[in-house]
């Protein structure tokens, strides 16, 4: 993690200091007044809530270095301070004050750095990034949802000094984001994963999340020879938009990965196992193939799977060690993970988030695995939709239906019951349709009544908490195998 002199500190990220100069080198740095250990430096964000500023005389007790507030420190503070060896600094972004802080040490790290951006599939493609790159270099990646102004300089601050690549999610809700996360974090390789409808309500069109996303071109950088490299999928619409309009006139180099014919590095004869793992061979177009199996469920995340082997192969992992990588996989949590219900029914648990398209994703995987059961689907509201959530509503009802489910639930207000509405009028009987307000009342309605041979997906965004149902309803597989033999 980060080591710099106190001294530094503002010299590097434009902060004024408030203390008397102290003697220390800081080391780690923290938001938390909780986690603050010796010599960290603590950053206080102000909140609607909570205001970290509040707990600076804690994290001061706790043995920080440093400091960082955004309003002015009282003489006693500034005593306390004195007294501890510890600096107080003041700034007026604490976001932008990370960003450059993350920015001094990924410059001091010199490892390489691979930026992960797009509206579906980011975290999955970073996890698969992480674990193929492992095979030959010292990673460090972000971990939970760690991707945004203040997660992704936390989790550069946070890598070990003999890190040799950086694996970095970047999320956004607005213009500008990705650009300041990339200028911080200088990538020399990059992957837009797809454009798709997340956050449309905010930013308006795809066209305009093509852009935002299309926003990491701007902080990349060479490393030694090493050009700088965008991996786009050849599958994905919006991938010339974002070729010619960003990566070539910013000088980036661009390489097509995933599932179309035209992609440089991709999949072919994709086909599902049993246990709806995806089984495809592996082309790197230089004569290298390798057959190999995803360890995730669902043909969703081959595509995004094929461009991390290609960062992988252009870095020098092999086609061997990718498909090792493949087949060891694991993934972050409530992402797609099969899950064994008290009853032995099998759950799909998806509920990290939701977009239009992940839904329909999610029902295909439902509706790949081997049933002898009902197969169900509940399915929570999407949020970030803006004036498109209607439609979008309408168009996941709409496919469901033609899924031909045993059940469909649909969870949360109106925008539910219009997904239950498109669902009916696509002509799914009405006895197959249920709408409930709420996790818990899919809990105390449903809860009890899965059998052994069902399979239920289970997908909304985070608003709606079905990941609380699927924690108190649920086991993990493996744990229910384990107690079974």
């Amino acid at each position: 993690m980060i080591e710099i002199a106190v001294n530094n500190l503002a010299a590097s990220t434009g902060a004024r200091t408030v203390t008397e100069e102290v003697d220390r080198v800081c080391r780690g740095c923290v938001i938390d007044s909780r986690q603050v250990e010796e010599g960290t430096i603590f950053v206080a964000f102000p909140g609607e809530k909570v205001d970290g500023n509040d707990f600076a005389s804690r994290a001061i007790e706790s043995g920080a270095g440093a400091v960082v507030m955004t309003r002015e420190p009282d003489a006693e503070l500034v005593s306390l301070a004195q007294d501890k060896g510890c600096a107080i600094l003041l700034t007026d972004d604490p976001e932008e004050f990370l960003l450059r802080l993350a920015h001094v040490y990924r410059l001091e790290l010199g490892c390489l750095v691979v930026g992960i951006t797009g509206s579906i599939g980011k975290t999955t493609t970073k996890d698969v990034l992480a674990a193929v790159l492992a095979k030959r270099y010292r990673v460090w990646a972000t971990k939970g949802n760690f991707n945004n102004l203040i997660g992704m300089p936390l989790t550069v601050l946070s890598a070990p000094a003999d890190t040799e690549v950086l694996v970095l999610e970047m999320g956004m809700n607005h213009f500008h984001e990705i650009e300041r996360l990339s200028q911080s974090a200088n990538p020399n390789l990059a992957i837009v994963s797809k454009i798709g409808t997340s956050h449309i309500g905010i930013l308006g069109s795809r066209e305009n999340i093509a852009r935002a996303k299309s926003e990491i071109v701007q902080g990349m950088c060479t490393a030694g020879d090493f050009s700088p490299l965008l991996v786009l999928g050849g599958e994905d619409d919006f991938t010339p938009f974002i070729r010619d309009t960003f990566a070539q006139p910013a000088g980036i180099d661009v390489m097509l990965a995933g599932v179309s014919d035209d992609d440089e590095v991709r999949a072919r004869d994709i086909r599902v196992d049993d246990e709806g793992h995806p089984v495809f061979t592996l082309d790197f177009g230089q004569g290298d193939t390798v057959d190999t199996m995803l360890a995730i469920p669902g043909v969703q995340s081959v595509p995004n799977a094929v461009k991390a082997a290609a960062v992988g192969y252009r870095l020098g992992v092999t086609p061997e060690q990718i498909d090792a990588a493949f087949r060891g996989l694991t993934i972050t949590g409530h992402r797609q993970e099969i899950k064994r219900a008290k009853s032995g029914a099998r759950i799909i648990d998806d509920s990290y988030n939701a977009s239009a398209e992940s839904m329909a994703a999610g029902l295909d995987l439902l509706c790949s695995l081997i049933c002898d059961g009902s197969r169900m689907a509940i399915l929570g509201e999407m949020g970030e939709m803006g004036d498109e959530a209607p439609r979008m509503h309408e168009l996941v009802g709409a496919y469901a239906a033609a899924k031909k489910l045993d059940m469909l639930a649909c969870v949360g207000g109106e925008l539910a019951q219009l997904m239950a509405d498109a669902a009916r009028m696509m002509g799914m009987d009405e006895d197959r349709i249920q709408v409930f307000s709420d996790y818990q009342q899919v809990l105390d309605r449903m809860g009890g009544a899965l059998e052994n041979h069902d399979v239920v997906l289970v997908k909304g965004s985070r608003f709606v908490e079905l990941d609380r149902f699927v924690a108190v309803s649920y086991t993990h597989l493996r744990a229910h195998e384990t107690r079974r033999h």
